[in-house]
């Protein structure tokens, strides 16, 4: 590895790492933050309070906390056209119950119970998809695409959010640019399952496998198109991206199998349209142990995974670098919670990352947005720390 370049930027040094190509040093970033966490550093003298609430991926905020805390940047920045259902239901309270919470219909057609003050991934109550009669009658034409799904978004360029057609088109144009963007591909089953729910689509592809399938590629016909839209503008991504999220503690939330058979080949054709576009970092957000799953992804294309959750089960690059070399790359896989501790945490947490960045294609990021019990002081030891491996 080399680091006689003095011209980098986050955007190159992504690039170099995952490429297995020479790097100054290895780019230091994040994937956001819960907004608790920002407004209680804000709270604590930290930060402005108008940064905290205004904080999204990408943005002027995160830019700005960024470099207060030391990181270069957020990983995940992309753009993204919508390619999931078009109009959503109008979400609406069907139930309050005794204690406060309440049974609220949303917009993707899902019973979830919502209690006050808590901010963790609802509970599931019902579900308006259950069969061929909701799938046509609520559901198959919301798959439909038109051109607001792309001229009616925006992209984050630098500290500023403009729409994607105007100003944004243009500086995506831009293969000089500094700032790291990509292509958000959507979700070839994540979304699925939440419009489903896990036991229900485990029972679909049992009862009604042509459902099944229809809605699965659907739902890809729509991600592709999107893909297809965005690329044909002649904007240029560092990287495309999918996310899933479809992976407990455990394993997958779906058979390996089914996902190999059902899902992977859609993965497939639109990895072969990114190739087609110069695009070969393709990353996958998916939280959970997803070993059984990591085979469909990298032989359709997708070789890129992220966070990396440490958990309970110790998620490392490290054994999947052993398994598949260096056609699989990470970023990931710091374990978020030392930020709760002390400064010797960090530090053996740094001296674990230094041994798995020294095999190339890999990247250390928080593995999920920093919690509200993360300690600012830490969080920016963190930094520096990072900062000072050398190779």
């Amino acid at each position: 590895m080399s680091y006689a370049a003095t011209t980098m930027n986050l955007r190159s040094r992504i690039l170099a790492v995952l490429n297995y190509e020479k790097f100054d040093r290895i780019p230091l970033v994040h994937f956001g933050f819960w907004h608790e966490t920002l407004l209680k550093w804000a709270k604590e003298g930290h930060l402005d309070e108008d940064i905290a609430r205004n904080w999204g991926d990408g943005n002027g905020a995160d830019a700005q906390i960024s470099e207060i805390l030391g990181f270069d940047g957020n990983y995940y920045s992309t753009f993204s056209p919508n390619t999931w259902i078009k109009p959503g239901f109008e979400s609406k309270v069907i139930k309050t119950l005794d204690d406060g919470s309440k049974h609220l219909f949303n917009h993707e057609g899902v019973v979830i119970l919502v209690k006050e003050g808590t901010n963790s991934i609802p509970a599931e109550i019902d579900y308006t998809l259950k069969g061929r009669d909701d799938w046509e009658r609520e559901y198959k034409h919301r798959f439909t695409w038109d051109e607001e799904r792309l001229t009616n978004t925006r992209v984050r360029i630098g500290t500023t959010t403009v729409p994607f057609t105007e100003g944004g088109l243009e500086q995506l144009k831009n293969e000089d640019r500094d700032e790291w963007i990509g292509l958000d591909c959507g979700s070839l089953f994540g979304r699925i399952r939440n419009i489903l729910g896990v036991e229900n689509s485990a029972y679909l592809y049992s009862d009604d496998e042509e459902l099944f399938d229809e809605i699965v590629k659907t739902s890809a016909d729509l991600c592709y198109r999107g893909v297809e839209e965005a690329l044909a503008t002649g904007a240029k991504f560092d990287f495309a991206h999918f996310w899933e999220d479809i992976c407990f503690k455990n394993g997958p939330l779906i058979s390996p199998n089914v996902f190999k058979e059902k899902v992977g080949p859609h993965y497939k054709r639109i990895t072969k349209l990114l190739n087609e576009h110069g695009i070969n970092i393709i990353s996958l957000d998916c939280d959970g142990l997803i070993d059984h799953l990591i085979p469909t992804w990298l032989e359709n294309g997708v070789n890129t995974m992220f966070p990396i959750e440490v958990g309970t089960w110790d998620a490392s690059i490290a054994p999947w670098r052993e398994k598949y070399g260096k056609d699989i790359r990470g970023v990931g896989g710091m374990n978020k919670n030392i930020f709760a501790r002390d400064r010797s945490a960090v530090d053996e947490e740094v001296a674990r990352l230094e041994k798995l960045i020294r095999l190339g294609g890999y990247i250390p990021c928080p593995d999920h947005r920093i919690a509200p019990d993360a300690k600012w002081e830490l969080v920016q030891y963190y930094c520096q720390k990072m900062h000072k491996i050398t190779f």
